[in-house]
């Protein structure tokens, strides 16, 4: 068994697929529109295969008002970059662009290198070698 893909509501989904194809080298799919329920969404697929990111939009689903990082639930999105140069560059080009970074490279207690960029709509990513 795999993860096959993990999927995400966001506000403006050409923004978050602009965001995930250029600092992620995602490929995306054609766009899905089901009119009848106001629903629209992308699969973004990783260069190096795995778990698809699937980023979809409703016109009725609205933002929650909470802490995503400490509330119960789903936290973060951790990406693999393949090595500890990759991390500083990415991270260094998010910020240089205007994304938070909310931790800066490091290697954490797990043994992971990361960082922790903020995307355009607010979700925490983990940069990771």
């Amino acid at each position: 068994m795999k993860i096959e893909h993990l999927a995400i509501w966001v506000d403006d989904l050409e923004r978050m697929r602009e965001f995930y194809m250029k600092y992620f080298r995602t490929k995306s799919g054609e766009k899905y529109i089901n009119s009848k329920k106001g629903f629209a969404s992308y699969f973004l697929t990783f260069e190096e295969g795995g778990a698809r990111l699937e980023i979809m939009n409703r016109n009725d689903i609205k933002e929650e008002q909470c802490n995503r990082s400490l509330s119960k639930g789903y936290t973060h999105l951790a990406i693999s970059v393949g090595s500890k140069n990759t991390v500083d560059r990415l991270t260094e080009l998010l910020r240089s662009d205007g994304y938070t970074v909310e931790s800066e490279p490091r290697t954490t207690g797990d043994g992971y290198y990361e960082s922790v960029v903020i995307d355009p709509e607010g979700n925490p990513i983990e940069i990771v070698a």
